[in-house]
């Protein structure tokens, strides 16, 4: 295990309990392969939707893309062959 990994997962628990939060996602990947997300905004407007779901996957991106040591191209062009495949339920 990553030694950051407790203090980050800590960290995220935290910070999803403030009052002042208007957009979470958390994708969740458990040992036997199970998947979960949480993901709610609030906004009721597709344009502010669209916006802070960019804004989410633009951090994602950037921060898989640094510490793997690949391009965001690269990153994306692997999160779309996987969104293609994933069902979601």
């Amino acid at each position: 295990m990553h030694p950051q990994f407790d203090d980050v997962q800590e960290q995220a628990a935290e910070a999803v309990t403030e009052d002042d939060l208007r957009s979470v996602y958390t994708g969740l990947i458990h040992d036997d392969g199970r998947h979960e997300y949480y993901f709610g905004n609030d906004t009721e407007e597709a344009a502010e939707l669209r916006e802070t779901a960019a804004i989410q996957l633009g951090m994602l991106l950037r921060v898989l893309a640094d510490r793997s040591d690949s391009s965001v191209s690269e990153i994306t062009e692997l999160a779309v062959e996987r969104a293609e495949k994933m069902e979601l339920r």
